[in-house]
């Protein structure tokens, strides 16, 4: 799996962070998402499936690599 993230586009809902802290955090000024691993391991993928189903904004893509 692969992940990234449209900065702009990011609300700052926190839900990303919330489901998967392995993968996401915010930044501390804006709330902006941060994507801290673009491929995660397998057991984290579930977690980064739902943090991008419960994306208000639409941010998070997830692809095959």
């Amino acid at each position: 799996m692969k992940v990234t993230v449209d900065e702009d586009k990011c609300c700052g809902a926190g839900q990303c962070v919330l489901l998967a802290p392995e993968v996401f955090d915010q930044r501390d000024d804006d709330g902006i998402v941060v994507l801290l691993d673009a491929e995660p391991r397998e057991p984290l993928q579930a977690s980064v499936r739902e943090a991008a189903d419960v994306c208000p904004a639409a941010a998070i893509r997830l692809s095959t690599p």
